[in-house]
């Protein structure tokens, strides 16, 4: 039986098997409820726990265990589905840096909080913020109230016109601190907003105390919530992840910088307090933690260790919380095997494992994911077809091997091998293609077969060229010159694999599909790209580091340190070494008032090591450095022969996040191709790049 719908028919529409994987919850895929509905339902029972424990409001732990493709992310999105509107979720990617573990988690945090709440103009923040701050302010005004019954006076007299104002139109619904307050026009807005500041520090003082960080951190969120102006909101959404501003934005909305030596991982314990202690007159919160399987590696103990304990004191500290891992079995057993009783005890105190769905399920979930594109899989496949699709190991191979028939029927792409069984190597069997195949095989034409193949080509090239032409790799210059010049290069030489497969195989088989990821995760990228993310500098060293360890695995003569300057403040940086060449790397993001002293004490070392190649970056979104004395440091660093300044514009931003994202994933198993062969494919097609060229150097040495 072959299938009735015709090739032509199937090419005029997209591949609705393509979206394979969910990279975040906040994401929209096709969703069959049937699919994992016992242990979702869990997961809510815990929820109402958790908001059923008002004596002490006490944080659980679940653990979402599975193999690669199961799903993980997916019952995630099911949750952020479905509890969005009420509670907020918090999405946490795997931390990189040893010593800002927990500032990691308070940015990822903010960057989830200023996600939209479906069916909402207003974002997760902005919806918890209303809702805990109208009951704080409601049940403010009700003291007043019981106060002046008793015959207090002197609290009623504190109700002004505003006060009462308030008290309404919160009572009727918490957003109106939005759609209701200042419709009189600016000032009254200001004005509003301005008493509402006064009671919340009043409130919060009273009930949580004047410790730490926290009312500055209020003072902030508050700040955020009042402003309309999508500027003012970034400005505020920088200060509050402890980055400096200058003088002319802090004064624009009203705040004070933080010290400058202030300890960031305190900073942002004491901020996740702040979010557990107001969801707690909201909902609990939902701090998911995800893409975890690069910890597991040997080079990353320390950093294990170090989210361990970041984890124990979330469960200590913030309150109202669902605390969920998500981690392979062989992962998760590693560490339970890793971390002490107390950490695991609290982490594990419900655990969730997640097998392949049955057969009639998967089958209904390749219709409803058909049937979104206006495709119906009856007329599409057939029934050797589905056979061979749903024996796959997981969702995500089943739905990989769909959208391999659908690239066939449509582009006439020969289907690739089923992916490898326990028992039978890929490397020294693959299996036959199903019968249907054959037969059309039998049937088609010479010129059918040269036409097939030509297409085939074709899309590869077309692949290739939209890799070109949509600048997914900007030529960029590598921090080393010369004879005097920055070096440049040209794109996608013919030259020796950067590192040799050990199957004595190149890397062309799998280009195709690191040009089809790039390709789709650069778009992903472009559209986070101007959302109020957090630029970090121990982020960006941290991401510079997985790289480094990931062709160190291979390359095995890199050596990573950190200079140091007595106890001078330098430069987030790493000293990339071989017995034969140096680099160190940089990022600097600070404000205008620190740059200098920074990038001043960088030129030290830079004239003090020679024969080190020295390269500083600065992602563009920050300020530009106008001051006098920093542009004079950042000349000086230019002119040097072994230094460079780089301003870090979106093309290069995208490049050195594809490079890490591409890794992190591999380490995942999100992307299922071997390291070795998407390294040698990167040094193919970005040999251009600064990253890819630092460490082509260092193979060649």
């Amino acid at each position: 039986m072959e299938p009735q719908i015709k090739v032509e028919k199937i090419g005029q529409k997209s591949n609705p098997f393509s979206n394979t994987r969910v990279d975040t919850p906040f994401q929209h895929h096709a969703d069959l409820k049937e699919v994992y509905q016992d242990e979702f339902e869990r997961l809510n029972s815990i929820i109402g726990d958790i908001k059923d424990d008002v004596k002490n409001h006490q944080s659980q732990g679940a653990v979402v265990t599975g193999e690669p493709g199961t799903g993980k992310t997916h019952l995630m999105m099911r949750l952020a589905k479905e509890r969005l509107e009420s509670n907020r979720l918090l999405f946490i990617r795997q931390p990189n840096n040893v010593n800002s573990v927990l500032y990691h988690i308070y940015s990822r945090v903010l960057e989830s909080l200023v996600e939209k709440v479906p069916n909402s103009p207003y974002s997760q923040l902005e919806h918890l913020l209303a809702t805990s701050f109208s009951q704080i302010i409601v049940e403010t005004f009700r003291e007043f109230r019981s106060k002046r019954s008793a015959g207090i006076l002197d609290y009623f007299r504190k109700l002004t016109d505003k006060d009462r104002t308030l008290l309404e139109v919160l009572s009727k619904d918490p957003l109106n601190i939005y759609k209701e307050l200042g419709r009189e026009g600016a000032r009254i807005k200001r004005e509003y907003w301005q008493r509402i500041e006064i009671i919340l520090d009043g409130w919060w003082k009273k009930n949580q105390g004047d410790a730490g960080y926290s009312t500055a951190i209020l003072k902030g969120i508050v700040k955020f919530c009042s402003y309309s102006d999508p500027n003012k909101k970034r400005l505020v959404g920088k200060w509050l992840s402890a980055s400096e501003l200058e003088p002319a934005e802090l004064e624009s909305v009203g705040l004070m910088n933080w010290k400058e030596d202030g300890n960031k991982e305190a900073f942002s314990l004491d901020a996740m307090k702040v979010f557990g202690k107001l969801s707690v007159m909201d909902e609990p919160l939902i701090i998911i933690f995800d893409q975890l399987e690069g910890l597991g590696l040997e080079y990353n103990q320390e950093l294990l260790h170090s989210f361990g304990n970041a984890v124990k004191e979330l469960f200590t500290y913030v309150q109202n919380s669902l605390i969920i891992l998500n981690l392979f079995p062989d992962r998760w057993n590693y560490f339970k095997a890793f971390f002490d009783g107390s950490v695991i005890g609290r982490i594990s105190q419900c655990q969730i494992v997640l097998h392949k769905p049955s057969e009639e399920k998967l089958q209904r979930l390749l219709a409803l994911k058909a049937q979104g594109h206006g495709v119906d899989i009856a007329q599409l496949f057939t029934p050797e077809d589905l056979g061979d699709i749903l024996s796959q190991a997981s969702i995500r191979e089943v739905l990989n091997r769909a959208s391999h028939y659908y690239k066939f029927r449509a582009q006439a792409i020969p289907l690739p091998g089923t992916p490898r069984q326990e028992d039978k190597p890929v490397e020294k069997e693959v299996p036959e293609e199903p019968k249907v195949f054959k037969e059309q095989a039998k049937e088609s034409s010479f010129e059918e077969d040269i036409k097939r193949t030509l297409n085939t080509i074709m899309v590869e090239i077309a692949a290739l060229r939209t890799l070109v032409e949509s600048a997914v790799i900007k030529p960029m210059t590598l921090g080393v010159k010369e004879s005097g010049q920055q070096s440049t290069y040209t794109t996608l030489q013919t030259r020796q694999p950067l590192v040799q497969s050990s199957s004595g195989e190149t890397t062309s088989s799998a280009s195709s599909l690191i040009i089809e990821y790039l390709e789709r995760e650069k778009a992903l990228l472009e559209e986070e790209y101007d959302k109020i993310v957090i630029i970090s500098d121990s982020d960006d060293i941290g991401k510079l580091l997985t790289v480094t360890e990931a062709f160190n695995t291979l390359l095995g003569n890199i050596g990573v340190e950190r200079l140091k300057l007595g106890k001078k403040k330098l430069p987030e940086h790493l000293l990339i070494k071989t017995p034969m060449q140096s680099f160190v790397i940089g990022f600097l993001q600070v404000s205008d008032m620190v740059f200098p002293s920074r990038i001043k004490n960088l030129n030290e070392l830079v004239a003090n090591y020679e024969d080190i190649q020295f390269t500083l970056f600065r992602d563009e979104r920050e300020t530009l450095i106008t001051g006098k004395v920093g542009q004079m440091e950042i000349e000086k660093l230019n002119k040097a022969h072994n230094g460079q300044f780089i301003y870090m514009d979106k093309e290069d931003r995208l490049a050195f996040e594809l490079v890490y994202k591409l890794i992190v994933d591999i380490q995942n198993q999100d992307f299922e191709v071997e390291l070795e062969k998407a390294l040698n494919t990167l040094d193919s097609l970005m040999s251009h790049y600064w990253l890819i060229k630092m460490f082509k150097r260092m193979a060649e040495r």
